[in-house]
């Protein structure tokens, strides 16, 4: 078993497929312009699946496929088939912004998707415009009862609450999942990137969450899918599904962190708040055999000691915490 500097085993691949994104949020991508990445830089689908193959070989159990959004990437379900086949992968996923995925989810679907994870942060259409600046609420929702039509499951949506903005839907997102079926999984404001103006004041604590949803529909704790997934979860006491919050900031899991990133510029990140990429597009490129390019990945997970979070907090704890002196790479290439 390939594990890291701190034992931690190499289990889950995120991959950014694309930069770019038809949304700004305020929390992710909130500028109207940032350096792209030039087309002729980013990895084929070929390079994508091939790279794959080899993490799952190293142990790689699921895939999770972001951006940017991954869907304003064209013909992505081709990407889909490709992953799909690779034997041994256990769980391919993608994460979405849902605006597009109505129209592309039948051909997703045909070519191996088994689920999807959905970002509506509120469902008040003048809130959620303001908070995306460019998304139409109507869009998304109809990509979310597709993904429900061509048998997606789990759909989980994603909710980044952010105080004095939507703490106040909170309630209004459980309720809506509640009714449909679907998972929820709140996530905690984090200081992701250089570009969103991070500070402690905006943070709504996983508390905080669960005390006001634990109010109005009593809770039972369940815990950490696998024992290492970063929500922890929650079941409705009356039996009507589950929820689960994402707590970066307040509960650091970095102790049993098992993903691994591949940025749409072929780097492999070994933490989201990393400031640095490993290129492994060069030995793409450049001929390198499979057995290079995995001892390469091998090299770089035996040395990873990351643990951004747990810092963070002893940070914050001792008011010796400012993002802006620990650049970091921009969400728009290294996804979620």
């Amino acid at each position: 078993m390939l594990v890291d500097a701190l034992n931690r085993p190499i289990k889950d691949l995120r991959i950014s497929v694309t930069d770019r994104c038809n949304f700004r949020c305020s929390y992710c991508m909130p500028l109207d312009e940032y350096d792209w990445i030039h087309k002729k830089e980013i990895l084929t689908f070929e390079e994508i699946s091939r790279l794959a193959t080899l993490f799952v070989r190293l142990g790689v159990e699921k895939i999770r496929l972001t951006g940017g959004e991954p869907l304003v990437r064209q013909n992505l379900d081709r990407l889909v088939a490709k992953l799909s086949s690779i034997g041994g992968l256990k769980d391919l996923c993608l994460t979405t912004n849902g605006a597009l995925l109505a129209e592309k989810v039948s051909a997703l679907k045909a070519s191996g998707l088994k689920r999807v994870n959905i970002s509506v942060d509120s469902l008040n259409p003048e809130k959620f415009r303001q908070m995306t600046k460019r998304g139409d609420l109507s869009k998304v929702l109809e990509g979310i009862f597709a993904a429900k039509q061509h048998g997606l499951h789990p759909i989980k949506l994603n909710a980044v609450i952010e105080k004095g903005l939507n703490e106040d839907d909170i309630l209004s997102l459980v309720e809506f999942s509640r009714d449909n079926g679907f998972a929820l999984r709140f996530i905690e404001y984090m200081d992701v990137g250089n570009s969103n103006d991070w500070t402690s004041g905006k943070l709504v604590s996983k508390k905080e969450i669960i005390d006001k949803i634990n109010a109005q529909y009593p809770l039972k704790e369940v815990g950490r899918a696998g024992g290492s997934a970063p929500s922890v979860d929650y079941e409705f006491i009356d039996g009507r599904g589950d929820v689960g919050v994402i707590a970066s900031v307040t509960e650091p899991f970095c102790s049993s962190c098992t993903r691994v990133r591949l940025t749409a510029d072929g780097k492999i990140v070994t933490c989201l708040f990393s400031g640095i990429g490993h290129d492994v597009k060069g030995l793409l490129r450049g001929g390198a055999t499979d057995e290079e390019i995995s001892k390469f990945i091998v090299s770089i997970w035996e040395k990873r000691a990351d643990r951004y979070s747990a810092e963070r907090l002893e940070a914050l704890r001792s008011a010796n915490y400012d993002p802006k002196n620990h650049k970091k790479i921009e969400m728009i290439s290294l996804g979620g």
